[in-house]
This record gives C-alpha cells, structure tokens and sequence, in this order.
C-alpha cells in the first residue's frame, strides 16, 4: 500500500475527524435555514409603503431643522438662548433625503451583495477552527500512541512520511473546504433569490466574492498546518490545544502592556485582527490621542491602514516557522 493511500485511510478513520466535520456542517445547515426564516422577500407593497414612510421621516427632520434655523435667528445675540446656537445660523444641519434609506423601514431581508462577505468570513472561521484541531489529533495521536514509530519502522524516511502526512491532510483539507465552500454559496444563493434581494450582482461582485473565498481557503489551510506543525513539536496534541490557549492570554497581555506603553495602535498586535484583514482586505485603525491637531484646530486622528498583503506575508512567515521547525524536529530528534 502506498503512503499517500496509507495516510488517508488514517485521516479518514479517526473519529475526531468525522465528529468535527459533521459537526461544521450541522452548524453550517442550522445557520443558512435560520437565514431562510428569518428574511423574506419584500413585496412591491411593502417596498411602497416604505418609501413612503422614508419620505415622512425626511419632511418631519426638515420641519424640524427649520425651526431650529428660526429659533437661532431670533435669538438675541448674547443671550442664554444664542449660546445654544451656532454663531452662524446657517450652519445648523440640515437633513437630505438621501439620508433616510427606505431599506430601513422593510423587513428583513438578505441582501446577497452585501451580507454574503460575512458569510465567506463565517465558513472560513468554521472551517479553520475545525481544521486546526484536525491536524493536531491526526499527528498528536500517532505520537502519543506510538503509532509514528511503526510507521517509521515501514517507511524509515523521517522527512518524507512527516511532509507526506502534511501534504495528504492538506490535499485532503482543501477539497472538503471547496466542496463545503461551493455548497455554502449556492445555499445562500438560493436563499436570496427566495426570500432576498439579488440586486446589484455584476461579474465584479462574483470576482470579489470568489477571491474572498480563495482567501478563505488560504486560512483554512494555515490553521491546519499550524494545527498540525504544534502538535508534532509536542508530539502530543495537547501541544497544539495549549498553544492556542497560551496565544490567547499572550494576546490580552500584549494588548495591555502595548496600551500603557503608549504604542499608538495596540489592536495591531492581536491575531484575530489580522484575519479579519486577510478576509476584509483591509482596516483602517484610529488613534485618538490628540497627538495631531487638524488645521481648524480640533483634534484629529491618527490612521494606520493594514491591508490582506501585510497580514499574509506576517502570516506566511509565521507558518514557514512553525512548519519548519516541525521538520527541523522531526530530522534530529530521537523518536521515542
């Protein structure tokens, strides 16, 4: 038997995997026919009395702006009442139409254009977590049993079965997640063409929303990797499952220290934010501490932009470690 067949059979095999995935995909199911119920297609009577309904809204924040404008111009300059006021009346706002979208007075309804983002982000984020504990229990318990040393005593090619198992779980990892990924968006498709609006889809929207998913993928498969490099490093996957907790109160330290330490964008330091940018492509972070002031003399913010390319190279660098020191490991350590 190959090593390749050998190694999928064992992927396939451990219960841990089939709980996991069946578990991602109930989820999956529950969540979209809770989108199902939960929305409905607006009719032209219900998109009508909206409009109308916005336009009211409009005229009652105009008549009200007006009289504002009314009281400030009779105002004595001066007085208690004026100091309530702008010095220059026509400065008070005054609403616009356009400010009062008829969409908020319809019921809900999914919007695929732009709810379906969320959506990719969600099955990636399901995908991942369940992905990172695959990988972990597929190595960690081999080691942990001794099963790794009789596969060794078959195939005494330490780096090869190690990246073989890598490769055979990946491979594997990345049909499920496009498999999964192909029937989440035609789920949603399905349930905005019955119970949404599919207004606005042009070939750019369906390019953005399969590169979000490529992206997605990419995630997918980190997590599992770095599931699986952990797990090895210990040997155990109780490695990898402390690591995670570890990274998470490593990470509400940083957050604290890098605040007190007066680092202008603490949040850059947290992992979460970093996927969410590689998903979003981008986040623009604010800091309010007055250190600039704007040329009408009021405080203004200091941005810092980060975009999907700056969170993949930090990422790709962290993976290339881990995985490399797993093979590194893997080449001189003894293996009982």
């Amino acid at each position: 038997m190959s090593l390749v067949r050998a190694e999928s059979r064992r992927l396939f095999r451990r219960r841990l995997t089939s709980v996991l995935l069946a578990g991602v995909v109930l989820v999956l199911a529950a969540f979209a026919a809770g989108t199902f119920v939960s929305n409905q297609k607006a009719t032209p009577a219900q998109v009508a009395a909206a409009k109308q309904q916005a336009a009211r809204q409009y005229q009652q924040a105009a008549a009200d702006a007006e009289v504002e404008k009314l009281r400030c111009l009779a105002a004595v300059p001066g007085s208690a009442e004026a100091s309530n006021f702008p010095s220059n009346c026509a400065d008070i706002y005054t609403p616009r139409p356009s400010e009062f979208e008829y969409a908020w007075y319809l019921p809900e309804t999914f919007d695929l254009r732009d709810e379906f983002p969320d959506m990719i982000a969600l099955f990636a984020l399901l995908m991942a977590a369940a992905a990172y504990l695959i990988g972990a229990t597929f190595v960690g318990a081999e080691w942990h049993s001794g099963a790794m040393m009789n596969l060794l005593l078959w195939r005494p090619q330490r780096l090869v079965v190690l990246g073989t198992k890598l490769g055979v779980f990946l491979g594997w990892l990345a049909g499920v997640t496009v498999l999964l990924g192909a029937a989440w968006a035609g789920a949603f498709r399905l349930i905005a063409e019955f119970r949404g609006d599919t207004g606005g889809m042009t070939s750019g929207v369906w390019q953005s929303f399969g590169l979000m998913g490529l992206r997605g993928v990419g995630l997918v498969l980190a997590a599992g990797a770095i599931g699986f490099a952990l797990a090895s490093l210990g040997r155990h996957t109780g490695m990898a499952l402390g690591a995670l907790i570890g990274l998470t109160a490593v990470q509400i330290g940083v957050y604290v220290l890098a605040g007190f330490s007066g680092f202008k964008f603490p949040e850059a330091y947290l992992v979460p934010l970093w996927g969410y940018v590689w998903m979003y492509q981008r986040e623009v972070l604010e800091n309010w501490s007055c250190d600039s002031v704007a040329a009408s003399g009021d405080c203004a913010a200091e941005t810092f932009t980060m975009t999907w390319q700056m969170a993949g190279v930090g990422s790709a660098v962290v993976l290339a470690v881990v995985v490399g020191a797993a093979m590194w490991a893997m080449r001189v350590r003894d293996v009982n």
